[in-house]
């Protein structure tokens, strides 16, 4: 099996987004398609001041890739708490005209 590479760029902005966000990293890691362990040594090696973290090459094909992952899981989030508002809604509007 050939071995998945990140960009600089793409490890950066995933590390970013670990730290940023109130998610765990492990939830991160799925939601970009990288393994969780991945994404942690990725933060260790990312302390701050060290501007040459991740001197490799990636795929751009990657990177888009996880990006649409990442935008995947936002919007199935986001559809998700809708359509249990739109259910706790009615169940609320249903229940009040009795």
């Amino acid at each position: 099996m050939k071995r998945k590479k990140y960009s600089p760029e793409f490890k950066r902005e995933a590390v970013e987004l670990a730290r940023r966000s109130e998610t765990s990293c492990r939830q991160i890691a799925q939601e970009i398609g990288v393994a969780p362990s991945l994404l942690n040594r990725w933060v260790r090696e990312a302390q701050p001041g060290m501007e040459k973290a991740f001197p490799g090459t990636g795929n751009p094909r990657d990177e888009e890739l996880a990006r649409l992952k990442r935008e995947l899981a936002r919007v199935t989030k986001e559809r998700d708490f809708l359509r249990d508002a739109a259910a706790y809604f009615a169940k609320e509007s249903s229940s009040g005209t009795r």
